[in-house]
């Protein structure tokens, strides 16, 4: 199987509301926050009207690191403004008391890694020890491309990017995928939605850093009140 970097900056629900999504976020457009306010609505408001929005909350890299096994998460329904404040909130007493972070027991990465590895072995192809640990080498056996699609996602949500704005599309095993990302002013986050089955839920993903910055962009905009 060729190599291939997964495809991104590829068209998304975004550019059904801005002629130029990539130029809107800009900090020298006059409108920004009027665009980001009205792109997390648009991104975000059906679900969360319809109770199918999950807040996921990623943590554990630090100081350039990025061990799929190190990367931690908590996963938490995202209905109401209040459900972030408390998130918010229970991550910075953690933090306050030097207490472990929230942390769900799956794995975003590091298991499903090793699934794909697996499987690939038990079909007979081979796979040496780059391909099994170097990020950009994984599109070269099943199910590898998504995993280095979110890999990127969550080293940039942790260790930030300069584009202000980036789209995705990846088909994973539930489906096609559509991921926003932003890394504007008020804060990085993305937003992981269906492109087609509409029961799967959409996920907004950030890493714990910026947790209260998001809050605050979400109580300046009024979502989720």
């Amino acid at each position: 199987m060729p190599f291939n970097e997964a495809k991104e900056h590829a068209p998304g629900r975004l550019h059904t509301v801005f002629a130029d999504p990539y130029t809107a976020f800009d900090n020298s457009v006059t409108e920004r926050r009027l665009h980001l306010n009205i792109a997390i609505e648009a991104l975000l408001g059906q679900a969360m009207a319809d109770s199918q929005l999950t807040l996921d909350v990623v943590h554990g890299w630090e100081n350039g690191e990025c061990d799929p096994g190190d990367l931690q998460h908590s996963s938490h329904r995202f209905d109401s403004l209040d459900d972030l404040r408390q998130v918010a909130e229970r991550y910075r007493k953690a933090v306050e008391a030097q207490e472990a972070l929230p942390q769900d027991a799956t794995s975003l990465i590091a298991e499903p890694l090793a699934k794909a590895i697996a499987e690939t072995v038990a079909n007979g192809q081979a796979l040496d020890e780059e391909s099994r640990t170097i990020p950009a080498r994984w599109p070269a056996f099943a199910n590898g491309l998504i995993l280095y699609t979110y890999f990127k996602m969550y080293h940039r949500l942790t260790y930030g990017e300069d584009d202000p704005y980036r789209s995705i599309r990846c088909e994973t095993v539930d489906g096609l995928r559509e991921i926003h990302e932003f890394h504007v002013e008020e804060g990085r986050f993305a937003v992981l939605l269906p492109a087609e089955d509409a029961t799967f839920d959409t996920v907004l993903t950030l890493h714990e850093s910026q947790l209260e910055p998001v809050l605050q962009l979400f109580e300046k905009f009024q979502i989720g009140v």
